[in-house]
């Protein structure tokens, strides 16, 4: 892979950026490989191949990149959203693994990378004919036209590939990278997003016990919740919460009780704390109901990507990547 790699340099510098920990799909809608007599992108319009580890067979599937990312966008980003969302998530998808690859962070000799949230989640054809029924020929050509109307687009920033982030829904704004992950990323900045209060998933409760609260933390509330503190982070979500003494980040909180989004407020009744959050998914990136609702109000998905990773441009990979299949 260190030969293959080099071969990028003439049009893409390998990525310099820490990776953070992207999973695109903490936060995503998931709903999977199209059928032999359906050419989503034939072996030549693809520079390389990905190869997915199976997680439920453990078996190695190689498919052309175009698609692989075809059956990310069918994985990770609702059918029903307009084309021009599915457009962003096609190009996120394609940036996310052409930097991966690029970047040679295979997950064995034999696999590029999983079919799970650690990476993108991938769905087989098998899987996205029992999941869509007689409604995938249809769902499936709605996602090739996007896809091949972004073919060979990637996003980058300064030449280089960018860490494309994305979740599920925002509490109206997205939050910077360094607020969650704890590293800076330029193009990975706070923006508002107004068009998620659409979303099914833009508020929501959880309600545990008291006595689960102070165990999971470690911490002696008993009925003085209200001397709580908390601060907050640009994108309006939870910095950290102080319990007299104690601190922790809202990411802390949001990850000990599975919470949908670390946007969230905590109130005390009786013997039982309600979180009520706004908001699903980690907030960097690009918000996919967000990208739905400018696509909705004519943005096409151009506009979409340069909202949500700023300064970032549109660009071509490179036909060297084809090298990738040589090695390994």
């Amino acid at each position: 892979m260190i030969a293959a790699c080099g071969l990028f340099v003439t049009i893409l510098i390998l990525p310099t950026v820490i990776v953070v920990p992207f999973t695109n799909s903490d936060d995503a809608e998931k709903v999977e490989e199209t059928p032999r007599t359906e050419q989503v992108a034939s072996v030549t319009e693809s520079p390389f191949s990905v190869k997915v580890l199976r997680s439920a067979t453990e078996q190695v599937e190689e498919v052309p990149l175009e698609t692989y990312v075809a059956r990310v966008v069918a994985s990770e980003m609702p059918v029903n959203f307009e084309v021009e969302a599915l457009k962003a998530q096609a190009l996120a998808a394609r940036t996310y693994i052409a930097q991966h690859m690029m970047g040679d962070q295979k997950v064995s000799a034999e696999a590029d990378v999983t079919d799970t949230v650690n990476h993108q989640v991938y769905k087989s054809e098998k899987e996205l004919r029992n999941l869509w029924k007689d409604a995938y020929e249809e769902n499936m050509s709605k996602i090739t036209e996007a896809v091949k109307a972004t073919q060979g687009e990637i996003i980058t920033y300064d030449h280089e590939p960018i860490t494309a982030a994305f979740f599920s829904t925002s509490n109206g704004y997205t939050e910077n990278a360094g607020d969650y992950w704890e590293q800076d990323i330029p193009y990975l900045k706070s923006v508002e997003s107004p068009w998620d209060q659409d979303s099914p998933k833009f508020s929501d409760q959880k309600i545990i016990t008291l006595t689960e609260l102070e165990q999971t933390l470690g911490v002696s509330i008993g009925d003085n919740i209200q001397r709580m503190t908390m601060t907050k982070t640009e994108g309006n979500r939870v910095d950290e919460v102080h319990f007299g003494e104690q601190s922790f980040s809202g990411r802390e909180i949001r990850e000990k009780f599975a919470l949908p989004s670390s946007d969230f407020s905590i109130q005390q009744k009786g013997d039982h704390v309600i979180f009520t959050t706004k908001g699903y998914g980690h907030g960097v990136g690009m918000s996919q109901y967000g990208a739905n609702g400018m696509a909705k109000a004519g943005k096409g998905y151009k506009d979409i990507i340069h909202h949500y990773y700023q300064n970032t441009e549109i660009a071509p990979v490179s036909t060297q990547t084809a090298s990738l299949n040589t090695e390994g």
